[in-house]
């Protein structure tokens, strides 16, 4: 005997990942900003004006990912509208992975900052190669007609993209009871960040919630 899953309105799930997508969006654009308006070079951002073409296709990326990504898991939509949902997942594949891919470059080429250490690096380059993993396999996945299996590796991706959302909680929390957190203490809010969303991504498999 099963029992069925009681769900909430459509839209609650993806308002509630534009929601969270608001944050490195908003940071996002004023990263552009600065570097199209010729702000000052200091030792925080000179890698970025150095090399900009990674982060700016890293910032362009997650912004079309998390915003177009967050209408994938309205289920009305995706039952209504099937084209939608499929010309979407055409633009998502190429953005999910210009993410993961510019995120391993910049962890690998961009000089590492005050504020992060090694852990970090670690974590980013573990973070996103699973992220680009998870993508191709959804890809492989739904051209095999396996939609359960697409839709559980998206899910995945999805929920490590949004991994900067997360962490702004992270890092506030740990600010507001701990002070502004060194390098050490940073690598592990960004831990909890990414670990929070991916236990939420498996229950939300497991239960078929989304």
């Amino acid at each position: 005997m099963t029992t069925a899953v009681r769900r909430g309105p459509d839209w609650l799930v993806p308002a509630g990942l534009l929601a969270l997508a608001a944050i490195p969006v908003i940071a996002g654009a004023f990263r552009v900003g600065t570097l199209a308006g010729g702000a000052e070079v200091t030792p925080d951002n000179a890698r970025f004006h150095d090399m900009p073409v990674p982060v700016v296709v890293h910032i362009v990326g997650a912004t079309l990912y998390s915003i177009l990504g967050a209408f994938q898991f309205h289920p009305g939509l995706r039952r209504r509208r099937p084209r939608w949902h499929r010309l979407a997942g055409r633009v998502l594949v190429p953005a999910g992975l210009a993410v993961a891919l510019s995120g391993i470059w910049m962890t690998l080429f961009y000089p590492l900052p005050d504020s992060d250490n090694t852990f970090t690096n670690a974590q980013r380059l573990v973070v996103g190669g699973v992220m680009a993993g998870a993508i191709v396999a959804g890809f492989a996945a739904i051209r095999r007609r396996d939609v359960r299996t697409h839709r559980a590796w998206m899910i995945r991706a999805y929920a490590l993209a949004m991994g900067a959302g997360t962490q702004a909680f992270t890092h506030g929390f740990y600010t507001a009871f701990a002070g502004t957190p060194d390098a050490d203490a940073r690598a592990w809010c960004m831990f909890a960040g990414w670990f929070v969303n991916i236990v939420v991504a498996e229950l939300s498999i497991k239960r078929r919630l989304i």
